[in-house]
């Protein structure tokens, strides 16, 4: 693919995914952006940072195949390659996790510990791959510290919602002191219904008071819930969904690095599909 060789490089994309609160859709926005950029010929590594309530293999119907994580890697008990889970649909998308479920990491894990893995990806025999995402844990604490560490990029995801937008941006703040300039975001659970009603608040309201550009704008969708119970990522439905349809989009503009713009929705839309009231 054209677009694949003008976009690979000798270092990998590091990208982090990230929101401060928890349940606005950080896991989702992973695996469904992630099998995108695979579906597009794009090597991807997913990182499951979130220690102890990992969730990331589930929503890829991986789970029965996580046999070790970055902490046996970490101790010696088995090879990268070992803890590194294919996905059965795209070969080109593995999946690592930090640790089992409810297990606390040894004393001296952190950043350093991701930093290791990113080097040891680029100089693997199977050939560096040209995106590495990083499933942020919610909140601010010591987790969020480790998983933000190697990261380049940053896509935080926040939901129009007042609770979730102040969370977001005491985490962009965090961002850009650790170094990541580069941050998008992705507006997550939109309905235009309830815009139109000014029950709440629009994109171009999110977007005028984070101040950062637009990733993507993901609607409100029943199927999201399916997709998650049956470890089956939504861009893989066919015919495609409305929220499927707006993860692939996210994708190509983040291979892109290109954004959308957000405009004022008209008085009486008529005959016009939902991507309409937000341009781009």
């Amino acid at each position: 693919m054209e677009q694949k060789a003008r976009t690979s490089r000798r270092n990998p994309r590091v990208v982090v995914i990230t929101s401060g609160k928890g349940g606005v859709g950080k896991t989702t926005t992973t695996a469904n952006v992630g099998l995108s950029l695979a579906r597009l010929g794009f090597s991807v590594v997913t990182v499951d940072a979130d220690v102890g309530l990992r969730n990331l293999d589930l929503l890829l119907g991986l789970e029965n195949r996580v046999n070790y994580t970055l902490v046996e890697v970490m101790n010696g008990d088995c090879r990268l390659d070992q803890a590194l889970v294919r996905d059965k649909r795209w070969s080109n998308f593995e999946l690592l996790c930090i640790s089992k479920p409810r297990s606390k990491l040894p004393l001296g894990f952190g950043g350093k510990a991701l930093v290791w893995l990113v080097e040891s990806l680029k100089s693997r025999q199977e050939g560096c791959p040209d995106f590495i995402l990083i499933d942020c844990p919610a909140g601010i604490d010591a987790g969020f510290i480790t998983a933000i560490t190697p990261a380049n990029e940053a896509v935080l995801v926040t939901t129009p919602d007042i609770t979730s937008l102040r969370d977001a941006d005491r985490v962009v703040g965090l961002l850009e002191c650790d170094g990541i300039r580069d941050i998008k975001m992705i507006v997550n659970r939109v309905r235009t219904d309830m815009i139109k009603g000014e029950d709440m608040m629009s994109v171009l309201d999110v977007q005028e008071m984070l101040g950062l550009a637009l990733l993507g704008v993901i609607p409100e969708d029943t199927e999201v819930i399916r997709s998650t119970n049956r470890g089956y990522p939504l861009v893989l439905n066919k015919p495609p969904t409305l929220a499927g349809l707006a993860f692939e989009q996210a994708a190509w503009r983040l291979v892109e690095q290109d954004s959308m713009k957000a405009v004022m929705m008209e008085e009486e839309p008529k005959k016009r599909g939902f991507f309409s009231f937000f341009g781009g």
